[in-house]
């Protein structure tokens, strides 16, 4: 085989340079390298991205782009059915090397690539470039895999540590196009950015997609936030979290690059721990997603199936727009429309509010949160969504019900997050910031807040909701499933 003869490497969920085992593969192998990325709508199975996400998409393949070209290579772009388009390119190439996904859409296509790599010769190798321990490695005593997250954790923090992660490679010799090969397209050909209307104007404020842009904020985590995680994190308005899940969710940084930049913080102590923990969760729901495939589309415990939803249009659109009367839940809404992303503790508010205040199928949420979310991520989303409504894996208890009063008040004590993002209520006094409809008259008035006009009153009362939910949720069984 011709010392020419390319390495190709298949960006798909790993859009890095540093830690990426597939383009370090390649890049080691002395053969010229063609860098692809293909855009996949056509693949049996597989879920279209939403709105953010195809925005957040567009910026990291620029951002990878200019990387690889900053090296030596360069990023090229293909559009169709991701293991047809790979074959038809590597005809002739020496190898193709790929990071894993989890879902079994892109299992499928994968073990559809490799069997037609094989009939043309070409060797193909996938590697792990996205989780700390590959969903297969941990089983229960029984053999089965874990439904509960304590013991999952405690069993992956058994097991030898990870590798260290890996430096990009100093340089790339970009492979010429093959001829014969499927044609190349231009990034802004995928049209992933909106544009009547450009509604990104707050992503664009939020957000640096890209490599770069997740080692600053990991840096930044690391440096300034990280000390007092464990404590601030549950606080809306407090910039305590890392808003690193976006980078992971695009592979723009791995998670053993976040674990050994987090265990070098001496200073952080059990912040790091917490922190950790949280990187944990993420390794869960990616192995609950690799065993129970159908996570996004049924109840993990299939006693869930016989429970009532309602049908509610005119509740849901105001949930989507943030206007159902409760402040910390329509901030948190609103959040997530202008910048793409939501403060955890509010997601929980949001999604509990939805699926039990409301009784409104955990799925709705579920897909707007997947269309609105940068980070909307195919194990994660669906995992975090049924934990909350009760049907998923290490779920809370189905009678939670969270207040939406009591939350703000807990998390949110002096109503900035609810004053920041229900900014028509920024004159009210903190006594009543989270209960509007409470205040005396002349409390609103003095605040120019007039319910039902300026502000909405409560969709529906929270003891009435709370009181449907649970007969509701009485028609399930009350066990686990084995």
């Amino acid at each position: 085989m011709s010392s020419a003869t390319p390495a190709v490497v298949w960006f798909r969920d790993d859009l890095r340079l540093a830690d990426n085992p597939a383009l370090h593969a390649a890049a080691a192998s002395g053969a010229p390298v063609l860098c692809v990325y293909v855009f996949d709508e056509e693949s049996r199975g597989v879920r279209p991205l939403g709105g953010a996400s195809r925005w957040w998409l567009h910026h990291s393949l620029a951002a990878l782009d200019a990387s690889l070209r900053a090296i030596g290579g360069r990023l090229d772009i293909l559009r169709g059915a991701g293991a047809e388009t790979i074959a038809a390119l590597a005809r002739g190439a020496r190898r193709v090397d790929w990071t894993r996904r989890y879902g079994a859409a892109e299992i499928a296509i994968d073990t559809e690539a490799k069997s037609a790599l094989k009939e043309l010769g070409v060797e193909a190798a996938s590697h792990n470039g996205q989780l700390l321990r590959e969903p297969w490695e941990l089983r229960t005593g029984s053999g089965s895999f874990y439904r509960v997250f304590t013991p999952f954790w405690r069993a992956a923090n058994a097991l030898p540590a990870p590798a260290p992660p890996s430096r990009a490679p100093k340089s790339v010799a970009a492979a010429d196009w093959p001829a014969g090969a499927p044609n190349r397209i231009a990034l802004d050909d995928l049209g992933l950015l909106p544009t009547r209307p450009d509604w990104a104007s707050g992503l664009r404020a939020a957000w640096t997609p890209g490599e770069e842009g997740a080692r600053a904020r990991l840096k930044a985590f690391v440096g300034g936030e990280l000390p007092g995680y464990a404590k601030g994190r549950d606080q809306l308005a407090e910039e305590a979290t890392s808003r690193l899940s976006p980078h992971l969710r695009f592979g723009e940084i791995s998670p053993r690059q976040i674990v050994a930049a987090a265990r070098k913080a001496a200073h952080a102590g059990a912040n790091a721990d917490k922190f950790l923990t949280e990187i944990g969760w993420r390794e869960f729901c990616y192995h609950l997603l690799y065993h129970s495939p159908d996570l996004a589309t049924r109840n993990f415990q299939p006693r869930f199936d016989a429970l009532p939803w309602r049908s509610d249009q005119a509740g849901f659109d105001a949930w989507k727009r943030g206007r159902t009367g409760y402040p910390v839940v329509d901030a948190g809404m609103r959040e997530l429309w202008a910048t793409g992303t939501m403060h955890n503790r509010a997601r929980m508010v949001c999604a509990s509010f939805l699926t039990k205040h409301l009784l409104i199928d955990w799925r709705e949420g579920e897909r707007w949160f997947w269309d609105t979310l940068c980070d909307a991520d195919p194990a994660n989303n669906p995992a975090q969504w049924q934990w909350v409504a009760g049907s998923g894996a290490d779920a809370a208890p189905y009678f939670r019900v969270f207040n939406p009063v009591v939350q703000g008040g807990k998390f949110d004590p002096d109503g900035a997050y609810a004053r920041l993002w229900a900014p028509e209520l920024a004159k009210l006094d903190n006594k009543h910031i989270h209960a509007p409809w409470t205040a005396p008259p002349r409390a609103l008035a003095d605040a120019g807040v007039r319910l039902g006009e300026t502000y909405p009153r409560p969709i529906v009362d929270h003891a009435t909701a709370r009181a449907r939910a649970l007969a509701a949720f009485a028609t399930t069984t009350g066990e686990d499933d084995p």
